[in-house]
């Protein structure tokens, strides 16, 4: 347990801070674009940082990364606060979904290895969402009780601190007899079990980069509209484990219902927990199947990590340029029928391949 509290508290911290900006986005910017900017660029960073960090922590083990990418979330928070606007605020925000992205590969690959990978996957991607989740709701209550749109940012920063002196407790986890990773191999039989992961993980991104923009509520109100989205993954990765689920048969199903509920979205947030439940069955259903293959899991989650920041940043930035170009409900049905298209090729998927 010594071993999990300062990794699980990390990443819960670091998508705490993460997260702070979303219920807050109209005071850091201006525009459904400009803020689906702001809040794609965190993605970007972690999208280019979470497959060198996987194949490193293979190489070179998990605690400098895991390091690394708390010391990089804690300066992120600081200047972030110091420069909350314009274009070093992208810069910024960049540099936060760096941190993030070497510390979620590192800690992932340490669960995945672990005996207990189902379970312990399970508390990591549990931990990652209860920390969206008190992002965005201790940001909607401080910013409506101080004012400050900086407040959350603020609190988060502070135990980012707390949890970088954490770390010095933290050791390599197992590394277990796993198969040297084939790239080019695992790429070509995986390919679109990681292009659904793009899609119908990235999907519950891009619901919350346009919805504060589309209803222009409150903050504190948004915070809980969009949290509802997390709790239900919170459910769905602690439960799913239980179940033996196989990838494309789970996918195919969840692509469906997921562009029905996105579509709903548009109509009432009571689809936000559908949203966040299918995304958390995905997840650890493909999560569970990769630590089967036996191969070097930070490769494999490092890809798996990469699918999803990739549909968190692109998708996010696709629904804030479609609605502030052709309005929200195109927006809302475009991601609907991204999410519906992923059905047809995940037959293709190579799923039963195992390293």
């Amino acid at each position: 347990m010594l071993q999990k509290l300062p990794i699980l508290f990390g990443i819960f911290v670091v998508m705490a801070l993460s997260n702070a900006v979303v219920p807050v986005l109209p005071d850091f910017a201006e525009g459904a674009a400009v803020q689906g900017a702001v809040y794609a660029a965190y993605f970007l960073g972690a999208f280019v940082t979470v497959l060198p960090a996987g194949i490193a922590s293979d190489r070179i083990g998990r605690v400098p990364l895991i390091r690394a990418g708390l010391l990089l979330t804690l300066a992120s928070g600081i200047l972030i606060l110091l420069f909350p606007s314009g274009l070093l605020l992208l810069v910024f925000r960049l540099v936060e979904g760096i941190g993030a992205g070497l510390f979620l590969s590192a800690a992932l690959a340490w669960a995945n290895s672990h005996p207990s990978s189902g379970q312990i996957s399970g508390y990591v991607m549990a931990a990652l969402n209860l920390g969206l989740i008190v992002g965005l709701l201790a940001t909607g209550w401080l910013d409506a009780a101080l004012d400050s749109h900086l407040a959350g940012i603020a609190l988060f920063t502070v135990l980012a601190v707390l949890v970088l002196g954490m770390s010095v407790v933290i050791r390599e986890g197992e590394r277990g007899d796993f198969a040297r990773a084939d790239l080019p191999a695992i790429i070509r039989n995986y390919f679109w079990l990681f292009v659904a992961a793009v899609v119908l993980v990235g999907m519950t991104g891009a619901v919350a980069a346009i919805y504060p923009a589309y209803t222009g509520n409150d903050s504190s109100v948004l915070a809980l509209q969009l949290a509802t989205i997390n709790i239900a993954t919170v459910v769905a990765v602690l439960i799913t484990p239980r179940i033996n689920l196989r990838p494309a048969p789970t996918i195919r199903v969840a692509s469906l219902l997921m562009a029905g509920a996105v579509v709903a979205g548009y109509v009432t947030p009571y689809a936000f927990p559908v949203i966040g439940a299918l995304s958390g069955v995905i997840i650890v259903a493909v999560l569970a199947f990769l630590a089967e293959t036996k191969i070097q899991q930070g490769v494999m989650t490092g890809l798996f990590n990469t699918a999803a920041y990739a549909g968190f940043t692109f998708l996010s930035a696709l629904a804030g340029l479609v609605a502030g170009g052709f309005g929200f409900l195109t927006a809302f049905l475009l991601l609907a029928g991204m999410a519906a298209a992923v059905a047809i090729p995940i037959g293709r998927c190579r799923c039963e391949y195992r390293g």
